[in-house]
């Protein structure tokens, strides 16, 4: 495919000696830094056959700024012209005699006799409307291309730019080169363009989005929409404790006020533990920390990381507390998986700032081959009680009971007396998938299978059970950039969930297979890539229903008006 790009006129500059100007011509710019004037005539040819940078034509384009000359006073003609800002240079015209070669050039301009340049009608149009109504007026060769991207930094300059470049002769470019992918190698002499025309070095490894987000997260100030949008593709390990705390409401995005919010949570945290936790023995509470005493040690996403007592007594405390605080619902078996998420993504921010992490590079810091042969957010075997201080421990402690209850506030009837939440999602989730995807609806209920009995823990735990950590922590970053993410986006991450699975369930013909699949779903080896397709397929599916309820409540309607 052949590349195009638009480009300057070549930027044109005169020997180090003065030359003497008569009345119908002029030089252009001198040696010291002033700059050729910005439109040229047309008739600029490159050397060689098969074009150059310019395709020669007199015609004039109907709706565009013609460059050809203009009939002033008593028949004389003149260039338009325009003022070079700084250059400190009169305007100059070009007459038929300029030329330009492949490499470097020379200008020569005929301009208006002195008796009449008053005279001159005001012609004047600025650099960037000509080059734009001429942007298909010249063709860059490949070659010319290649020594343009092989500049150290690799993007190219805002038009009008140039400076004084009378010994380098750097033509300089208003828009970055568009390179066709066959252009492209993974060699240290191919670049990336994101969408604000940057070019990223791909020697770094990094996407330019996670240069944007860790940039943000680091700034003195962060605007909670912008956060929200990079955020929705995923985030860095790097900037990932502090953008969810951010996104959770925990921190706020003045960076001045964060220390002093945090200190202050986490304060109040610790008065709630010696208020609280003290009373865990008392008959009253004694079933509610008996419940959550069995249930920590069940959790393994990471197992050998659960299975020290330190942590265990961490989840104890945040998950009694919460409990405490929170008695229309109490304790719910499943909440506790809903601790795991934030207590590794702060674990893992403490381990890198002391230095505990394995340096593995780039953006996978601190990761390292799990037991299930995913990918754990922090090295499995790691004491944490000898690796951080207890004020460490603490501060771990406190920030995951502050956004875990902020999850829990937006999904709280997931969890009361008899779990309505629940419920009702799973209907919706069967009437969801009725209107999407008939077939497999039908496939399901010919073979007796009920969406309450596989769906129940999807809904329940969040598909923290059906998906590695790695993946769940990735799927959280999508939740949490929307304001109900768990509440509301989670139905249709589920409905393209089961959908995901259509092949091979509808290879399974009785209840029994098609039970057990379901419920052990083979996603061990399921990263960022698969979470990202997934959260697209379900966005189409939000942007698609959420908004017209008649595609849910169709099959009913047409059931009462047949009756």
């Amino acid at each position: 495919m052949t590349t195009r790009a638009m480009s300057n006129p070549i930027a044109n500059t005169a020997a180090s000696s003065s030359s003497t100007v008569n009345s119908n011509s002029a030089t252009t710019a001198a040696e010291g830094g002033a700059t050729a004037p910005r439109e040229i005539r047309r008739s600029i040819s490159g050397s060689g056959g098969g074009g150059g940078f310019w395709k020669q034509t007199s015609n004039a384009v109907p709706g565009r700024p013609s460059c050809q000359p203009v009939r002033v006073g008593g028949g004389a003609v003149a260039a338009a012209q325009t003022n070079v800002p700084g250059s400190g240079a009169k305007p100059t015209g070009f007459g038929n005699n300029t030329t330009a070669t492949g490499t470097s050039s020379s200008t020569t301009a005929a301009t208006l006799p002195s008796s009449n340049s008053n005279k001159m009608a005001n012609a004047t149009s600025s650099f960037k409307v000509f080059e734009q109504s001429v942007s298909d007026a010249w063709d860059i060769r490949e070659e010319f291309m290649a020594e343009n991207m092989g500049h150290p930094g690799g993007r190219g300059v805002a038009a009008g730019d140039v400076t004084s470049v009378a010994a380098k002769q750097i033509v300089k470019m208003p828009e970055p080169v568009e390179v066709a992918p066959s252009h492209l190698s993974s060699s240290s002499q191919s670049y990336r363009r994101d969408s604000s025309s940057t070019f990223c070095p791909p020697e770094t490894g990094r996407p330019i989005k996670h240069t944007k987000v860790e940039a943000l997260v680091s700034s003195p100030s962060i605007e909670l929409e912008d956060l929200r949008k990079l955020s929705w593709q995923g985030l860095t390990p790097n900037s990932r404790a502090k953008a969810w705390k951010i996104l959770c409401g925990y921190l706020p995005g003045n960076a001045a006020r964060q220390e002093e919010v945090i200190l202050r949570k986490q304060e109040e945290y610790q008065r709630y533990v010696d208020q609280y936790f003290r009373t865990k023995d008392q008959d009253i509470h004694q079933e509610t920390y008996r419940q959550i005493h069995i249930d920590i040690p069940r959790m393994s996403p990471v197992v050998g990381l659960f299975q020290q007592r330190c942590v265990q007594e961490i989840f104890e405390r945040i998950l009694y507390i919460w409990a405490i605080r929170h008695p229309a619902s109490g304790y719910v078996q499943g909440i506790n998986d809903l601790v795991t998420p934030f207590f590794l993504v702060f674990l893992r921010e403490c381990l890198a700032k002391a230095g505990k992490l394995p340096d593995v590079g780039g953006d996978t810091v601190g990761v390292q081959d799990s037991p299930s042969g995913g990918k754990a957010v922090v090295p499995s075997e790691i004491d944490v009680e000898s690796a951080l201080p207890e004020d460490v421990r603490n501060s771990i402690e406190a920030d995951s009971f502050w956004c875990l209850t902020v999850v829990l506030d937006g999904i709280q009837d997931n969890y009361t007396f008899a779990q309505p939440g629940i419920q009702l999602k799973v209907k919706q989730l069967e009437d969801l998938v009725t209107r999407i995807d008939g077939e497999l609806h039908n496939h399901l209920r010919g073979n007796d299978v009920a969406y309450l009995q596989f769906a129940f823990r999807w809904m329940n735990n969040l598909l923290m059970r059906e998906l590695p950590v790695q993946a769940s922590i990735r799927l959280w970053d999508t939740y949490l950039s929307q304001a109900d993410g768990f509440s509301h986006f989670h139905l249709y991450v589920c409905a393209a969930f089961l959908i995901r699975w259509k092949s091979e369930l509808m290879k399974k013909t009785d209840f029994h297979t098609l039970l057990m699949f379901l419920q052990n779903l083979p996603t061990a080896k399921w990263g960022d890539s698969e979470i990202n397709l997934l959260v697209a397929e379900a966005y189409q599916l939000s942007y698609m229903f959420a908004d017209a309820p008649s595609h849910l409540g169709r099959k009913s309607n047409s059931t009462s008006s047949s009756s």
